[in-house]
């Protein structure tokens, strides 16, 4: 069982940066590729981005691509999202996932999430 714990959210300005992480409790994250989703009130769990297990490669939803950056620490079980450019609608609960897997971009692929983190940008 992989239990994941995210850091780091928090109220800031529209057009920030925030960053915020995610450390998983098993030493055996990297062999887990890790994601990110956010889900705003009302609305459904969206992708943010993804990253392999080695973090040579992510991928991005289209919202979020250009302004945010996933990367990863495999020695410190720990994965990194840097948002900049922060907009009013990047509003909402940013979860942290894991999947032993392959590469996926739909929330359920991942068999492992965190709690959640809020992030809340003003306008």
């Amino acid at each position: 069982q992989v239990q994941l714990v995210e850091s780091g959210g928090g109220l800031v300005q529209a057009g920030g940066s925030l960053s915020l992480s995610c450390t998983a409790s098993a030493s055996t994250s990297v062999k887990l590729i890790m994601g990110w989703f956010r889900q705003a009130p009302g609305k459904e769990r969206e992708f943010v981005g993804a990253i392999t297990r080695s973090g040579g490669r992510s991928i991005y939803g289209d919202s979020v691509k250009g302004r945010f950056t996933i990367s990863r620490d495999n020695a410190k079980n720990m994965v990194t999202l840097q948002m900049t450019g922060l907009k009013s609608e990047d509003t909402a609960v940013y979860f942290c996932a894991a999947t032993e897997g392959d590469f996926y971009d739909v929330s359920n692929r991942y068999e492992y999430w965190g709690q959640g983190t809020q992030v809340t940008v003003s306008s």
